[in-house]
């Protein structure tokens, strides 16, 4: 039987909201970003994103609802993310999704927005990722390595140890004066520089580990930049420099991961999947391994509402909640 789900994101600073069908069909996909109300901070301010979402957020579930030709009648549930996040844009997201359920008596799911990433490379797929996949999760806030065995059975086997590889993108976007958002920017930038250019450090992890490291590439940047070589090298060798490491030690955490581990499939799921170097990096991976590689597409990999949907709709008998007891919860636990 067909499942139809209104899916709500606003975790950060994208008002999402989506319609999608057996979590794998997008009806609908509606996102408003705040780029150019964050821009002139050069990063994301809490109150401006909650007060955005809060002034957004009603037209845009009108909006997916009508672009999905549906009416919340026929819907069979709603999900939405409950953390990790902004608690103010939480909220906003959590409370609309609680007073629809309220009035129409329609399911409620509570989802991690993290295990929206890992099902985000399910949408518009006839084929979806087999069971065991390995995921490399790859966001502002978060690095991981997921194993995911079914379902109801996700296991954290690797993380960063300090900054996320996302947050690395940005604060070195920022060293090398380019706007806001930096990831984008600075992928933009690195397609006309030199990776090998110069030779940032790739931290190793401890002997049976599989954690990441970026703060101290973020500062060799730093340091380098301040030196006569750095200030007369051009923006685009050290933006693809400092791409080339970061690609370079994610792939070699999923290679040591899936070289100690067989899989059926390796997903690349995140924002920062969206960078065309480790789209290229992670695909050649798998062919190398033999192993079949599923990224999700570029409106999939960046906060959304459909992947909301689709995690909720693959996990609904551990993610349905009472209305009542469901609370924001910017530190959401993984599992």
């Amino acid at each position: 039987m067909s499942v139809l789900l209104l899916g709500i994101e606003t975790s950060c600073d994208d008002t999402a909201t989506a319609v999608v069908r057996d979590g794998v069909r997008v009806l609908s996909n509606v996102s408003t970003n705040q780029d150019a109300f964050h821009a002139k901070y050069g990063g994301i301010v809490p109150e401006i994103a909650s007060r955005r979402h809060a002034a957004l957020l009603s037209a845009a579930v009108d909006d997916a609802l009508s672009r999905a030709n549906v009416g919340l009648d026929e819907l069979d549930g709603i999900a939405v993310t409950a953390g990790p996040g902004l608690i103010g844009s939480l909220v906003v997201g959590v409370a609309a999704a609680k007073a629809l359920a309220f009035a129409t008596g329609l399911p409620l799911y509570a989802v991690n927005h993290l295990h929206g990433h890992l099902f985000a490379a399910f949408l518009e797929r006839d084929e979806p990722p087999p069971y065991p996949f390995l995921a490399l999760l790859v966001s502002g806030g978060h690095s991981q390595l997921v194993e995911v065995a079914s379902p109801s059975s996700l296991r954290i086997i690797g993380k960063t140890r300090d900054d996320a590889a996302g947050e690395a993108f940005d604060k070195t976007a920022r060293l090398l004066d380019l706007p806001f958002p930096g990831g984008p920017a600075l992928d933009a930038l690195a397609r006309d520089g030199d990776p090998r250019a110069f030779a940032f450090p790739r931290h190793r992890p401890d002997p049976g580990t599989l954690d990441m490291s970026f703060s101290g590439l973020k500062t060799s940047v730093r340091y380098f930049l301040e030196t006569p070589e750095g200030k007369a090298a051009r923006r685009e060798d050290v933006a693809a420099s400092f791409q080339a490491a970061v690609v370079d030690v994610l792939i070699d955490r999923a290679a040591r991961a899936i070289d100690a581990t067989p899989y059926e499939a390796l997903v690349l799921s995140g924002g920062v999947a969206a960078n065309t170097a480790l789209q290229s990096a992670f695909v050649a991976l798998g062919k190398r391994r033999g192993i079949a590689t599923f990224v999700p597409e570029r409106r999939f990999c960046t906060d959304n509402a459909a992947m909301i949907a689709a995690a909720a709709e693959r996990r609904a008998s551990i993610a349905r909640v009472d209305p009542r007891a469901l609370v924001a919860d910017p530190n959401l636990r993984f599992n």
